[in-house]
């Protein structure tokens, strides 16, 4: 299999303070460029700023007193309930920002959320309860209602104690300053980077408290105590210099990333491939945040990500000479540590550079996005940070191909014991980075994996028969019996499986092997008839006339024309599908349909059925079944089961190329309109 799954961290309090980390980062990264907005127009427009302007100046104090911290209750509260969530978050916040005179982040991190959480649990007490008619009246009212309530209690209670604990931590730093104790801070900040800690420290507590120094100070230190890239460039340095084998050849393109690109985890594997280089990012980070402290340094908003450009960005007019020195000397005290660190190691570990990697994409719990970077192949890496429990096939339409792979895998990992794995089929268009595994045809696979980098990738030459299918089933019982030690199969023995047929006291292959039309109808007794009038006898060719491809497209496109199914336009956009991807599946059969884009010339969904006895040349391989499809909010999926289930069983397939008639291919299909 080209890609490999590295070893699942065990659920711990550094796992719950990770999710809590990112959660509050998750409320803040989105608004990143808000905050830069109000410190870019504060830079420039306040009285001591580079371009003193009474008039523009206005805007700062309403954006960071009422724009910020509503983007922050409204991603909060989306975060946790949806768009309805982010309205009934962003209005409770306003109460927290009334009643208080700081600017309210903090208040904002905790009123959208918990608004957020108790109008997703009232909306599940009257699911389903509601007559219909008065569903809108009832949603709007009940959030209406909440919001006000929760805006009074943001206004007379959360508000007035999270002013008491904004002081309360601004009287700590300022005891750390004054005392000269905050570079100190370094020796909780830098271990926590490279456990991925880091976010719950600087997006959770610094960010907030640094914006409120920043409004009243004109710039914070606290801005820079994380964001600093000194002390990771530092370390590579020093790979560069005293490195050996992968770790020193990949040491200066990760140092670009890390200076430049910002992303500070692409050092995380060097410091994780010798922990002891960790004292290094220490020193190196307690030096810059002394040197922050003697020349009263900081920055106008926050460097995200932390590149030495966001950096300079947000400097401070006054601190650019601060800043530079804080960079400049924590990498210097991070090469020097790191460098004799690594010259009094007997042995590089040559290799140990992808072990790290591996091991810090299982810290992070999930792929890292510039492990790639790093050589070895870890780009291909991908972390499970459980067991799998949803699985993807993608393709350009997500109608078509991708939803007869889908059905294949369903039926195998069903009848290997595992009937709660989910498989889904979609558009890649419509996918995000929420699943375990991503399948898509080879073509397609680099399409897929940016927007789905922390899934394991499996490329596919066709959805009907791929080996890589008994692949994908391996990793799931290997990432279920990581979890447990028990496998999944086990204790699934008395599920049910293959669609509805009982697997217990069976062999799971032979269930997988059972016949297409036992599968359907135990399927097909447990599913709504979905497929009612998808597939007609009309629709079903048994000798069809066609010599090539693109005159097989016609002929399967026109059944669906006769239908009234579809436009010309969609079938010209078979033939465009077929151009980027080809639509062949294995076992003799191909399945053109359209592309997403001409989703909108579908009337109806309908699917035809042309068989060529002497086959025909399908971009090199024979193929003598084409189904065309047309769907419209997946009516025609029961019948892609139903045909998977069937070119998945050799003898199904034999009994297809000896029907005579028309009613033999229908009840071949089990029923599939009943």
């Amino acid at each position: 299999m080209a890609t490999e799954t590295a070893a699942r961290p065990k659920t711990s309090l550094r796992v719950g303070v990770q999710k809590f980390g990112t959660f509050l980062s998750g409320m803040i990264m989105p608004n990143i460029g808000a905050f830069i907005a109000w410190g870019i127009i504060t830079a420039l427009f306040i009285p001591d700023g580079f371009l003193p302007n009474e008039t523009l100046a206005a805007l700062v104090g309403p954006m960071i007193s009422f724009l910020l911290p509503l983007l922050i209750g409204y991603t909060g509260g989306r975060m946790v309930h949806g768009i309805r969530g982010g309205v009934v978050g962003a209005a409770a916040t306003m109460g927290v920002i009334v009643g208080t005179d700081i600017p309210m982040f903090i208040g904002a991190m905790i009123m959208g959320p918990l608004t957020a959480w108790i109008m997703k649990k009232l909306d599940k007490v009257w699911e389903g309860r509601v007559k219909p008619g008065f569903e809108m009246l009832i949603d709007n009212f009940s959030a209406g209602i909440l919001a006000s309530i929760m805006a009074i209690v943001g206004m007379l209670v959360i508000g007035p104690v999270v002013t008491i604990f904004s002081n309360a931590a601004a009287a700590v730093v300022e005891f750390l300053v004054n005392n000269g104790l905050l570079p100190l801070t370094s020796i909780l900040i830098e271990p926590a980077k490279v456990l991925f800690l880091n976010n719950a420290i600087n997006h959770g507590i610094l960010t907030p408290l640094a914006t409120e120094q920043a409004l009243a100070e004109g710039k914070s230190i606290l801005f820079l105590l994380e964001a600093n890239p000194g002390p990771g460039v530092g370390i590579l340095l020093a790979y560069m210099v005293f490195g050996k084998g992968l770790a020193r050849a990949s040491a200066p393109g990760a140092a670009l990333i890390q200076f430049v690109g910002g992303i500070h985890e692409i050092y995380f594997p060097y410091v994780l491939m010798k922990p002891i280089i960790i004292l290094a990012a220490i020193a190196g980070g307690m030096t810059g945040i002394f040197t922050l402290v003697l020349t009263g340094a900081g920055l106008r908003s926050p460097a995200a990500p932390g590149s030495i450009l966001a950096v300079y960005a947000a400097t401070a007019s006054d601190s650019y000479f601060g800043v530079t020195l804080s960079v400049v000397l924590a990498a210097a005290v991070s090469f020097l540590i790191a460098s004799v660190i690594l010259k009094a190691s007997k042995t590089t570990d040559v290799d140990g550079l992808g072990e790290a990697t591996a091991k810090m994409e299982g810290l992070k719990g999930k792929k890292s996005s510039v492990a790639s970077a790093l050589g070895g192949g870890t780009g291909d890496t991908a972390v499970l940070a459980g067991p799998i429990r949803n699985i993807v096939f993608a393709c350009d339409a997500g109608m078509g191909s991708s939803a007869m792979g889908a059905s294949v895998l369903r039926n195998k990992i069903k009848a290997a014991g595992f009937p709660d794995v989910k498989v889904t089929n979609s558009a890649i268009a419509n996918l995000s980075d929420t699943y375990d595994v991503v399948v898509t045809h080879q073509d397609l696979t680099e399409r897929a994996r940016p927007v789905t980098s922390s899934a394991v990738h499996v490329s596919v030459d066709n959805f009907m028969n791929s080996p890589r299918y008994d692949e994908i089933v391996e990793l799931v019982k290997d990432s279920a019996e990581g979890s447990s030690g028990v496998p999944a199969a086990e204790a699934a023995a008395e599920e049910l499986t293959a669609d509805g047929v009982a697997a217990a006291g069976k062999d799971p292959a032979a269930v997988a092997a059972a016949p297409a039309a036992e599968v359907a109808a135990g399927a097909h007794a447990a599913e709504p008839a979905v497929g009612r009038g998808v597939l007609l006898e009309e629709s079903i060719v048994l000798n069809g006339t066609a010599k090539d491809r693109d005159s097989a497209i016609d002929e399967a496109g026109q059944l669906l024309l006769d239908r009234g199914a579809v436009d010309m336009s969609y079938v010209h956009s078979m033939h465009e599908r077929e151009e980027s991807v080809s639509t062949y599946m294995g076992s003799l059969l191909a399945i053109p349909h359209g592309t997403n884009a001409a989703k909108d010339h579908i009337m109806k969904s309908a699917v035809s059925l042309v068989r060529y006895p002497e086959g025909i040349d399908w971009g090199g391989k024979q193929v003598k079944f084409v189904v065309g499809i047309a769907g419209v909010d997946n009516e025609h999926l029961q019948i892609l089961a139903s045909i998977a289930k069937i070119f998945t069983n050799k003898a199904q397939v034999a009994q297809l190329e000896q029907a005579t008639t028309v009613e033999e291919v229908m009840e071949l299909f089990g029923k599939v309109n009943a």
